[in-house]
C-alpha cells in the first residue's frame, strides 16, 4: 500500500494505514485473488437482477460489481451462512435417508399373503313367482377364509375387463374377492337391476363360511 502524504508521516516515509484502509486493501486483495480462480457461472447463489446490481441469494444483499460481491463471499457473514445452509442440507439428507429407510422396512413388514386357488360355487337362475322377474342365486364357499375378513363383490362392465375379447355391451361381470382366494367372475346379462332389499340380497354365513347373493333384474317391459 502507498502510505506516503497521509497525516502524520513524514516527506519520503511511509504512512500510517488506518483500520478502515486495511480492511478496504485486503478485500480488495481476496476479491483479485477470488477473480482469478472463482467462476461465477458455478455459484447456485450469484445472481443478477433487473438493474443491472449482483445480489446474494443467499444472503439477501446487493452488490455494485462481481468484485464487491467476491469480497462479500469472503466476508465472516456469507460464510456463516454457508455453513448454516450446509448443516440444513445434511439435516434433509438425514431424514431422506432415514424416511426411506422406514418405507423400505415397511415394505419388507408385509407379507404377501399365497392365493390357494378359486373357491367353491353354485349358481341357479329362475323368476319370481308374484312378479316374473328374472334372478341369478349365487353361493360361494370360503371355508379357509381368515376371521376378521368378509368377501366382497362387485359388478365390472364389458368394457372394463380385459379378459372375455371383444367386449359384449350385452353382458356385464359380477366378481367375488376373499383373501387367500383368486377372485372368481361370472358373466351375467347387463340388465337393470332391482336393488329393492327383498330383491337384491347380500348375505354371509360366518358359521358354514358361505357367501351368498340374489341379484333380480327389472322386469322387461
Amino acid at each position: 500500500m502507498d502510505r506516503q502524504n497521509r497525516v502524520g508521516s513524514k516527506p519520503g516515509g511511509g504512512g500510517i494505514a488506518s483500520t478502515q484502509a486495511q480492511n478496504r486493501a485486503r478485500k480488495q486483495r481476496l476479491a483479485e485473488l477470488a477473480m482469478e480462480s472463482f467462476d461465477l457461472s458455478k455459484d447456485p447463489y450469484f445472481m443478477q437482477n433487473s438493474i443491472g446490481r449482483y445480489e446474494c441469494r443467499l444472503c439477501l444483499t446487493q452488490h455494485k460489481t462481481e468484485s464487491n460481491y467476491l469480497a462479500h463471499t469472503q466476508g465472516s457473514r456469507h460464510q456463516q451462512n454457508l455453513r448454516r445452509r450446509q448443516i440444513q442440507n445434511a439435516e434433509r439428507e438425514n431424514n431422506s435417508e432415514a424416511n426411506l429407510a422406514a418405507q423400505q422396512a415397511k415394505a419388507k413388514q408385509k407379507v404377501k399373503i399365497p392365493r390357494i386357488g378359486q373357491p367353491g360355487y353354485r349358481v341357479s337362475k329362475g323368476r319370481d313367482p308374484k312378479t316374473g322377474q328374472k334372478y341369478v342365486y349365487f353361493e360361494i364357499d370360503y371355508p379357509m377364509i381368515d376371521d376378521k375378513l368378509q368377501p366382497r363383490h362387485r359388478f365390472m362392465s364389458a368394457y372394463e375387463q380385459k379378459i372375455d375379447l371383444p367386449p359384449d355391451p350385452n353382458y356385464q361381470y359380477l366378481l367375488f374377492a376373499a383373501l387367500p382366494y383368486e377372485t372368481i367372475g361370472f358373466k351375467v346379462p347387463n340388465l337393470p337391476i332391482d336393488n329393492d332389499r327383498e330383491k337384491f340380497v347380500s348375505n354371509w354365513d360366518y358359521e358354514k363360511k358361505m357367501m351368498s347373493l340374489k341379484v333380480t333384474f327389472v322386469k322387461e317391459s
